[in-house]
């Protein structure tokens, strides 16, 4: 790679982390071609990437993104994994795939916009539920008081349908009983 290819490369990198909502880096020693292929499929699902670059390459893109915390996580072999998207679906897919694959891929830490992560912080993020859960637990909450609200009402509203119909049912009864 000369200078000109090496200096794109570490813009398109830099580029990806600036727009990046959270970054992995994972220690990725043993994982095959073919593995690695399927792990970018399921990652895309999340609207992640999975990148696998030179450590001085990813320093200088670190560098240029201001993500200088990134670079503690450049020791030995390592593979980013750049999510646009839910951090905690991406986190799980990285975790669910390094448990089928026994172990072949490990956390080393990362960034959560901007703040760094241990690995032990992604892992904990990997048994978030997804964004979307999230979201219909909180409505969920949020609509629980509201629907005992309307159940309220409605047994009110029944309760006073029932007695009209009743005193409506009296007095057709006493009507017919004077007649």
């Amino acid at each position: 790679m000369n200078r000109d290819e090496k200096a794109a490369v570490i813009d398109e990198i830099a580029g990806q982390i600036a727009a990046s909502e959270a970054v992995y880096a994972v220690d990725y020693r043993g994982l095959t071609v073919p593995q690695a292929a399927e792990l970018r499929t399921k990652l895309r699902d999340s609207d992640a990437t999975f990148r696998i670059v030179k450590n001085s390459l990813t320093e200088r893109a670190a560098d240029r993104a201001g993500a200088e915390a990134l670079k503690e996580f450049l020791q030995g072999p390592t593979a980013l994994t750049l999510v646009r998207g839910d951090a905690a679906l991406a986190a799980k897919t990285l975790s669910d795939t390094a448990r089928a694959l026994r172990g072949i891929l490990e956390f080393k830490g990362g960034l959560l916009n901007g703040n760094p992560l241990s690995a032990q912080d992604v892992v904990s993020i990997s048994r978030l539920p997804s964004r979307e859960v999230l979201t219909a637990q909180l409505v969920g909450t949020i609509a629980a008081p509201l629907t005992g609200l309307v159940r309220g009402l409605n047994g009110l509203l029944s309760g006073v349908a029932i007695q009209l119909q009743q005193i409506l049912e009296k007095r057709e009864s006493d009507q017919e009983d004077t007649q």
